[in-house]
């Protein structure tokens, strides 16, 4: 079992080597409300329970990624986002093979996540490139709006060891249900599973013994593993390629006979994901649907002003991805004329996967729904002149949803939908 513990600071601050206090089995960071956190656990098949490993050795890989209805925001480089709820991609062993993944998913996240069957249930991802022909073969959604039961199966199937770690481990247990994103990944080739929790920066917890920055949560789950520590930021130093990002600040590490003071370092990686630029940041956008809804629903996404929709390079494309319950639908033959597609600051639909039925009602259908990709318009040089907002209009469907027998307000279906998400897609460099 390896773990990785990574306190990040936001960019423009500082780092006081004197906040890091170092014992052998413990680290106080002094500022660690100010910073995010990130805790990653590499686990190995034998390490995890029966129940788990039964479904694992039928999988060549599984990618499990919530994501936060509170939309916290997290510094560099965890920018990646995905719209809020649970989202799984997974590729059988052998695709005969009827791998009892539903039930896994349920005992980790909660009976809430309705299943039917692998091929019923899970939609097939387009494929969009020949270069990523590697993509996972099934996808499934649900707006599953907390990690309480994960926190729960957390704290009964990994906290079993001695009592002194097993306190230490359900405050972590505790702490789940504040994060701001969880990443499960297992490959066939690794034979392990590894977790990644991120919280966001936070000063005012209610209950300070349970804040996931505090020295409580540096944890050995094993008493014989020891636990990399970071304290790092964003560089003040440019990287030598655009696609590199840099962190700089201080490593130590835990659990090892000897205590190791904190060493200075600073490195640099490549990313897919970047923050946008200072100058940048405030791009922020307004998810609502137009009112009065109908059976065909608008909906607008909107920035204030259409000045700040700025790319930051000339090549860059902005991008909307959405994921829609079985309830609501798009209607990929609607996006073929360009006209229409202008009107609505739409350039084209690159991708829409999963339930695509025009006509099916919603209680005949078991799948979760779908995922859609498009290319939206950003303002041109003379739109980006004014302060008038700028507002992306998607058009969708609803379905007709299961009669009720009392026709009344408390009869009414309410429909979680997800906001999207925009992002802007820039060439990579070969």
């Amino acid at each position: 079992m390896k773990q990785r513990i990574t306190y990040l600071q936001g960019e423009g601050t500082d780092i006081d080597v004197n906040s890091i206090h170092v014992n052998p089995d413990s680290l106080v960071f002094s500022n660690a409300e100010h910073a995010a956190l990130q805790k990653r656990v590499t686990v190995g098949l034998s390490d995890l329970p029966a129940s788990v490993t039964k479904v694992l050795v039928n999988v060549h890989e599984l990618h499990v990624r919530w994501s936060s209805p509170r939309n916290d925001e997290l510094p560099s480089p965890l920018v990646s986002r995905l719209p809020s709820g649970l989202h799984v991609f997974f590729t059988p062993r052998n695709a005969e093979t009827d791998v009892p993944i539903c039930g896994l998913l349920q005992t980790l996240f909660g009976t809430e996540l309705q299943y039917h069957s692998v091929a019923d249930s899970f939609s097939r991802p387009q494929m969009m490139s020949e270069r990523f022909s590697a993509a996972a073969s099934y996808q499934y959604f649900n707006v599953l709006p907390s990690l309480q039961t994960f926190g729960q199966w957390f704290d009964s199937n990994i906290c079993r060891a001695n009592l002194k770690i097993k306190l230490a481990c359900g405050i972590e247990a505790d702490a789940v249900a504040r994060a701001a994103s969880l990443d499960l990944d297992f490959d066939a080739i690794s034979h392990a599973v590894t977790a990644t929790i991120a919280w966001k920066a936070d000063n005012d917890w209610a209950e300070p013994l349970t804040h996931p920055n505090t020295a409580r949560a540096i944890v050995q789950l094993n008493q014989h593993d020891s636990i990399e520590v970071g304290v790092l930021q964003p560089a003040h130093q440019p990287t030598d390629e655009p696609e590199e990002l840099s962190l700089g600040g201080y490593l130590t590490t835990l659990g090892d006979e000897e205590t190791h003071e904190p060493s200075a370092t600073l490195f640099a990686f490549p990313s897919r994901h970047h923050a946008l630029p200072q100058k940048l940041a405030k791009q922020k956008f307004r998810a609502a649907f137009q009112q009065p809804t109908g059976l065909h629903p608008k909906l607008d996404l909107t920035f204030s002003s259409a000045r700040s929709v700025t790319p930051p390079a000339d090549s860059c494309a902005l991008h909307a991805y959405l994921t829609l319950p079985v309830s609501l639908f798009i209607d990929r033959y609607q996006f073929s004329d360009g006209l229409s597609l202008k009107s609505q600051n739409l350039k084209a639909l690159h991708s829409l996967s999963g339930e695509d039925d025009l006509e099916a009602p919603a209680w005949v259908l078991k799948s979760w729904g779908s995922a859609a990709l498009f290319g939206v318009a950003h303002p041109n040089t003379t739109e980006s002149a004014t302060s008038d907002p700028w507002t992306i209009t998607i058009p969708t469907h609803l379905r007709y949803v299961k009669p009720s027998a009392n026709v009344s307000a408390s009869s009414q279906e309410n429909l979680q939908i997800p906001s999207p998400i925009l992002f802007w897609a820039c060439p990579a460099e070969e």
